[in-house]
Formats: C-alpha cells, sequence, structure tokens
C-alpha cells in the first residue's frame, strides 16, 4: 500500500511503500511516548526504506535517542520547523523504515488487534486501553510486524 505522509506545518511531504501498513503496534517507551505520543504511546508502520520519496528534506533533522549511556542507531525524523515525528529508520535493518502513523495523510486500514508493547516503561498517567483480542507485553513483542501481518492473512 503506498502511504503518503507530511508534517503538521507542511515543509515535509513524503510517501513510501508499505507491506505492513496496519496500525496495530503501540509503544509505550519513554522514547516513542516523549518524541511522538500524544495519547502515551506512538505507533509506527513498517515500509521500505528504498521507496521513501521525501519533498522538503531540508527541514528533516534527526534524534537519536541515548540509552544506558549509548547513543541508539535509530534515527527518529523530524520537521525542523514544526516538531512533527515523521519516520524511524534503522541501519541495523536497512531495508526498513517506520513511518509514525500520526503523520500519515493516507487513510489507514483499521487493525483487527492491537499489540501494546513495553509497557514496563508506561508512564503512570496513561490507561491502556486493550481490547479483547490484544496483546500486551512489558518489553518487546513475540512477534514482528511482518509476522503479524501474516497471522491474520493482511499482507499486500
Amino acid at each position: 500500500m503506498q502511504l503518503e505522509g507530511s508534517c503538521h506545518c507542511g515543509a515535509i511531504h513524503f510517501r513510501v511503500e508499505a507491506p505492513h501498513p496496519y496500525p496495530f503496534n503501540r509503544c509505550y517507551c519513554s522514547i516513542c511516548r516523549k518524541t511522538a505520543g500524544g495519547g502515551g504511546y506512538a505507533i509506527n508502520l513498517g515500509a521500505l526504506a528504498e521507496t521513501l520519496k521525501v519533498e522538503g528534506a531540508e527541514h528533516e533533522t534527526i534524534y537519536q535517542a541515548v540509552t544506558d549511556g549509548q547513543a541508539s542507531p535509530g534515527e527518529r525524523h523530524f520537521c525542523s520547523r514544526c516538531g512533527s515525528a515523521l519516520w524511524v529508520f534503522d541501519p541495523r535493518w536497512p531495508e526498513l523504515v517506520h513511518p509514525f502513523a500520526s503523520a500519515i495523510d493516507s487513510e489507514l486500514p483499521v487493525p483487527p488487534e492491537r499489540v501494546h508493547l513495553m509497557l514496563g516503561s508506561k508512564a503512570s498517567w496513561v490507561d491502556v486501553e486493550a481490547g479483547p483480542d490484544d496483546r500486551c507485553f512489558d518489553g518487546y513483542p513475540d512477534e514482528s510486524l511482518a509476522d503479524w501481518h501474516r497471522r491474520l492473512g493482511l499482507e499486500e
């Protein structure tokens, strides 16, 4: 599925091909929560890095979080004008890019279930709104974005 996205001020527009477009993974880690999580979590999608096309890249800035005294290799891309979180790229998986669902302008499909991850880092004020089929993890889930889509027959 081709996704189109943008920042709030319109300085950056992007498009990318996403074989895993369902916004099902809610991450409650402190990095996602503090950089992109209006509800106390952020939602990333799975897309193909080689298909990412960016207009307005001169307004793009990158943040690399520091955890346990080490800079994360994960690059969080933001608009330098309005601060909108756009996508995450991690060179350990160079074929992938993870757009934030909040930056996507295309209509996204509704997931049949959700995964709530990194609940061990959840802020105390955040209520987890888990549905009856949702799965919850204190850390990382036991299946990848691709595996989740495959298990539910949602692959493109």
